[in-house]
């Protein structure tokens, strides 16, 4: 079965063709990174605009890079949400478009499925890699969304833990922005805490006692900015420090929540998704944590980490049915729920 993805949740516009649900033909990406970063993060009206302006020429491209034709595709997946509306509304009726066109049927996917989802695509560097065995628990980490999933099954799941306020993700950004980082503020400051000390300053780690799955990443944060406004000169001359102490801080919180829910739910293997799975950081510190307590660690390969359209048409291949709509159902739905 050969599904053609379409992603345009947030201000990347993607289309990808993956067969069987495991191997991506295709993945293609345009970033609208260089439009929004003089704002310092992403306008929904310009990301929509450019999604109008970019779709069908990634969606092309998607197919050229896959050696395929419509005639080759068995049905069309899109992101209906979480997301800005104004961008899901583009992908969504793009999808619309072509199952009607195509007498296609349609596939619903929540953006955060198809995150999970990441970790059943081959890796190239472990074509043999097999499929994730059920149960297990996936962290999915986000600029919008701190997740921990109980996946009883592939259409079975359950969330045992969210954050309370801000998403780790968005913790990074507004760090970085503190900084003086930039736009995109995660992979910026990740690449500057490799040359600090994440001992050097001791900040919060917070709901680290046994009561609860739940996240909250806003006290950190603010701890970070009355250090910096009480040590103005610590942005520029330890913003490395600074930022590794931020960093360890967070992945320490994350590592030790996911490990937890493992040994309480009595499942051998973990799961890391969504575009923070990309911070060097966490994904080295999971794997070691999680294989020292002999667990099965598994994380996407950095193209399926951000947003992307091949989990989104993986999601839909082992989602089946829970996801397949007539074109006519298909509605943006910014809220979307797990």
């Amino acid at each position: 079965m050969r599904l053609l993805g379409i992603e345009t949740s947030c201000d990347d516009t993607a289309a990808a063709v993956v067969m069987d649900g495991r191997i991506a033909e295709s993945n293609v990406l345009a970033s609208q990174d260089e439009f929004h970063r003089e704002y310092g993060g992403v306008v929904p009206e310009i990301a929509s605009r450019k999604h109008v302006e970019t779709l069908n020429a990634v969606i092309e491209a998607a197919l050229a890079r896959a050696n395929r034709t419509f005639d080759d595709i068995d049905g069309v997946a899109v992101t209906c949400g979480p997301g800005l509306a104004g961008s899901l509304v583009v992908g969504v009726a793009a999808a619309q478009g072509l199952a009607y066109a195509r007498d296609l049927p349609a596939f619903a996917i929540n953006h955060l499925h198809g995150h999970l989802f990441a970790n059943y695509l081959t890796d190239p560097d472990e074509p043999d890699r097999a499929l994730p065995q059920t149960p297990f628990v996936c962290l999915v980490v986000s600029g919008g969304h701190t997740d921990l999933i109980e996946v009883q099954e592939p259409g079975r799941h359950r969330v045992i833990g969210r954050t309370l306020d801000d998403a780790a993700g968005e913790a990074y950004d507004k760090v970085a922005r503190l900084l003086g980082l930039g736009f995109p503020g995660g992979p910026l400051l990740d690449a500057l805490a490799r040359d600090g000390d994440p001992r050097a300053f001791r900040f919060p780690r917070a709901l680290m006692d046994d009561s609860t799955f739940d996240f909250s990443f806003s006290g950190l944060k603010t701890s970070v900015r009355y250090h910096l406004d009480a040590n103005p000169e610590d942005a520029q001359t330890r913003a490395a420090d600074v930022a590794a102490s931020f960093q360890a801080a967070v992945v320490d919180v994350l590592c030790a929540k996911t490990l937890r829910a493992a040994r309480a739910l009595g499942v051998r293997t973990i799961a890391l998704a969504g575009g923070v799975s990309a911070n060097s950081m966490l994904r080295s510190q999971l794997r070691r944590l999680g294989e020292a307590e002999g667990l099965r660690v598994l994380v996407p390969p950095l193209a399926y980490c951000t947003d992307n359209a091949a989990m989104i048409a993986c999601a839909a291949y082992y989602r089946g049915d829970l996801a397949r709509v007539s074109p006519d159902e298909l509605r943006a739905d910014p809220n979307f729920a797990w």
